[in-house]
């Protein structure tokens, strides 16, 4: 396949997906604002949050992390927000010790408090080690939140606010859920 041909049937697909998701924004309107609110409780309560994924979602959790602890849009105090996706020590002493399925849910229960958030991100929405992760802070007290791709797939039903993204095609999933994670971040630091 040529150069030429490849950028065309990328910028139809991404064409496409920019109509998805101005349609996925309406429909998903009322979980977003409900995860944001369950972001900002954990926050207003003294509580931090969470995040963690794999690859892309990898990126996303530290972005988002980022935008918290910084800034996303204006001036403002720093928000306890932490990826669990940074620290390569624990990440390998982890899956070393316990297996790759625990990385995350492992330093959940070292740092989730009741009253915590715990936002886990997934393109396939079964990706194991997110799923321990999550029911390991339900376990311990936490609010949890998944954005996901595909049909949620085994964590949707297992989180307080899952954030779904109907696509079949991970890049499309993946820059939708850059959307979401903007979104949340200018919600959650809005009128504080």
């Amino acid at each position: 396949m040529s150069m030429g041909s490849v950028f065309e049937a990328e910028r139809n697909s991404i064409r496409e997906n920019l109509r998805r998701q101005s349609e996925a924004l309406e429909t998903l309107r009322e979980p977003i604002m409900g995860a944001a609110e369950l972001l900002r409780a954990a926050l207003a309560g003294g509580g931090k949050i969470l995040f963690f994924g794999n690859g892309g979602s990898a990126a996303d959790a530290q972005h988002w992390a980022a935008e918290l602890t910084g800034r996303y849009l204006r001036e403002r105090a720093a928000m306890a927000a932490i990826a669990l996706t940074t620290d390569t020590s624990a990440l390998t002493a982890i899956g070393n010790d316990y297996g790759f399925d625990q990385v995350f849910a492992r330093q959940v229960e070292g740092l989730a408090r009741p009253g915590d958030a715990a936002v886990g991100i997934s393109t396939s929405g079964n990706s194991p080690n997110v799923r321990l992760a999550l029911e390991k802070a339900r376990s311990v007290g936490c609010r949890t939140v998944a954005v996901l791709g595909r049909d949620g797939g085994s964590i949707a039903p297992i989180v307080d606010v899952a954030l779904v993204y109907g696509s079949l095609q991970t890049p499309r999933i993946q820059e939708f859920h850059t959307v979401i994670g903007h979104l949340l971040c200018a919600l959650v630091e809005s009128e504080l």
